[in-house]
């Protein structure tokens, strides 16, 4: 039997629970219970309210630190666990899995949540700032229509695997395997571990050790949160939904004004899918954080720093204007 939702915030010496917060439980569509978590701003006057998008494999308690940034700001800050990780419902009864049956079962989670901010009355105008698996599920949910968010800014989106963790035949591979019924299986080579708890030395996500290891020390003290490799359904479904991602058209159409924040030293998503779509944009701009690795928000502070700055230079910003795409890269 799958397990069930985590019903509270794990506080650890290192990383507190930003106060006051609020847990609470909603449930897709499907019925899938998901964990939220909400915060008032901490300073005035009120911007709106960031809804922050993890990526894959991530859980609330890793976005601590930034949730405090955007209230300091004068955000609301709501985020939630995608199902199948963190403190959400998991899919399978083997719950180290990175399950998901199809990506468009994330939309659900998705539309739950803001139906949940309309409930909860978050103030407007509301805002997305989303991280790698986050960012393309926003991306194809706008591909499927507008959202209530203003802007949102993508960092290190994911739209296409980097050829340093999957070659070029890994979607049909999966595709093949899924196929065969294996779909519920880990991908070859892959296990329960989860990538957070890995050493930091060689790791793919931060330059940062403390952050890195603090993001850690969280699966240590409630290691249900951890998640390890994804499944074979989740790899095909991933690979299917990249691949619509590169309809040239898309970018063009979309109307919600757009950053892209880029990491130089990217090891886990594809630079060049994200460079060939910021330069399709016709309302966006895109930034190369030079020397960078894929977390962007776990990053140490000279890279950290430079994200937040060119997020807080676009949230709230003025009235939305379409301009043509830009990339502008930020030197180490």
């Amino acid at each position: 039997m799958a397990r069930s939702m985590r019903n509270d915030l794990v506080d650890t010496p290192d990383n507190p629970v930003p106060t006051p917060a609020r847990c609470i439980g909603v449930r897709a569509a499907d019925g899938v219970a998901l964990r939220v978590a909400q915060w008032p701003a901490s300073a005035m006057p009120i911007q709106g309210t960031v809804l922050l998008l993890q990526g894959r494999a991530e859980f609330i308690e890793k976005y601590f630190e930034t949730v405090e940034h955007f209230r300091a700001r004068g955000f609301d800050v709501v985020t939630f666990d995608w199902r199948g990780q963190g403190g959400s419902q998991r899919l399978l009864r083997n719950p180290r899995k990175g399950h998901v049956r199809r990506f468009l079962d994330y939309h659900l989670d998705l539309d739950a949540v803001v139906a949940e901010m309309a409930a909860l009355s978050s103030p407007k105008p509301w805002f997305v700032v989303a991280h790698s698996m986050g960012a393309a599920i926003f991306l194809a949910r706008l591909q499927r229509g507008q959202t209530p968010a203003l802007r949102a800014a993508l960092l290190s989106p994911m739209l296409g695997f980097s050829p340093v963790i999957a070659p070029r035949y890994t979607a049909a591979v999966a595709i093949t395997l899924s196929g065969l019924g294996l779909g519920r299986s880990f991908i070859p080579g892959g296990g329960p571990g989860s990538i957070i708890a890995m050493p930091f030395e060689n790791n793919r996500l931060s330059t940062d050790r403390v952050r890195y290891e603090r993001n850690a020390a969280a699966l240590s003290f409630a290691p249900d949160l951890g998640v390890g490799a994804p499944t074979i359904d989740w790899t095909a479904s991933a690979c299917h939904m990249m691949r619509a991602l590169t309809d040239p058209n898309l970018p063009r159409r979309i109307a919600t004004p757009l950053l892209i924040v880029a990491s130089g030293d990217e090891r886990v998503v594809s630079m060049k899918a994200t460079e060939r779509f910021a330069s399709r944009l016709k309302t966006g701009s895109a930034i190369v954080i030079v020397g960078a690795r894929h977390e962007l928000l776990m990053e140490r502070d000279f890279f950290r720093d430079q994200a937040l700055a060119a997020i807080d230079a676009f949230i709230p910003g003025g009235a939305p204007s379409s301009q043509e795409a830009q990339t502008i890269t930020v030197s180490a």
